[in-house]
């Protein structure tokens, strides 16, 4: 007998259908990770979310590329949350937990906003292969700023670049991208970033570049838009930043797939939060 199970298709950080980052959902508890990776490579999105039950927290959740698991999602689990509230799982203002192969990450909705907690990583100059990274992704050394690179401990690689149109003008070579990534080992992702923006409420504007987890580009990335703020910091690019106040980053505009990502930290008690919104696009049934 076929097993039938509800998939969701939901875009985050949008508010507008055929905008933002899509996601697949479904919730399941009997699943195994080779069936959630073949369910993943078939909806062939960036990341399809998987929730299950949870011995230590609210519900277990993971994010699969159709190539393998990631330890860390952004869009999908705020795809995951709408998932949750849309089906009374989830109620404003009440938080919920997610074990996660990140840790415990905590999450809550409120005003129909969902916010979903970012691990802090560790920042470091990075000191590695900046002419061959910079020749790869196509980008002039002039359209660079003399400052350094930013290096997550997750491996993420964040470089600033001077302009709207030199954002716009990236054409990497994915194949020597990947390459690079897999002997360099130097760093995983990129996420290439610019102050300047389209809105004047926005402080950044990013793309992200991923071909070593299957994602030559992704459309809006919460996984780095969060830690973007605390690279800003760092690189004296936000000035007089309060706590708890919320900074806008944009993304996927260059992909047609607009999308928005609010951002908060708080030093005192080192916790970083994106926000966004998501809207469901189509659900269906999924036979195993």
């Amino acid at each position: 007998m076929e097993n039938e199970i509800e998939i969701y298709q939901i875009d985050a950080f949008t508010s507008e259908r055929f905008n933002g980052n899509p996601a697949g959902v479904l919730f399941d508890r009997s699943l195994t990770d080779v069936e959630k990776q073949k369910i993943a490579c078939e909806m062939n999105l960036s990341e399809t979310a998987f929730i299950s039950d949870s011995q230590i927290a609210d519900f277990k959740l993971q994010w699969f590329t159709p190539t393998n698991e990631v330890k860390l999602c952004g869009h999908a689990t705020i795809a995951s949350l709408h998932y949750l509230f849309e089906n009374g799982l989830l109620t404003e203002n009440h938080p919920a937990t997610f074990e996660t192969l990140s840790g415990i990450i905590k999450c809550f909705v409120k005003d129909r906003k969902y916010f979903m907690q970012i691990p802090t990583l560790q920042l470091e100059e990075f000191e590695g292969c900046k002419e061959e990274i910079l020749d790869v992704l196509g980008i002039e050394r002039t359209d660079v700023p003399d400052l350094p690179f930013i290096l997550l401990s997750n491996g993420y690689l964040f470089i600033q670049i001077n302009s709207l149109k030199n954002l716009w003008d990236i054409k990497p070579d994915f194949k020597t991208l990947k390459q690079l990534s897999e002997t360099k080992k130097e760093f995983s992702d990129v996420a290439v970033f610019t102050s300047q923006t389209i809105e004047e409420s926005s402080s950044a504007h990013l793309r992200f570049f991923a071909p070593i987890d299957g994602i030559d580009e992704d459309p809006v990335t919460g996984s780095a838009c969060g830690p973007l703020l605390l690279v800003m910091l760092k690189l004296g690019l936000i000035k007089n930043y309060r706590n708890d106040s919320t900074i806008i980053f944009e993304q996927g505009d260059v992909l047609n797939r607009k999308g928005r990502v609010g951002v908060k930290y708080n030093s005192v008690q080192n916790e970083l939060y994106i926000s966004g919104n998501a809207v469901t696009v189509f659900k269906g049934k999924l036979y195993l």
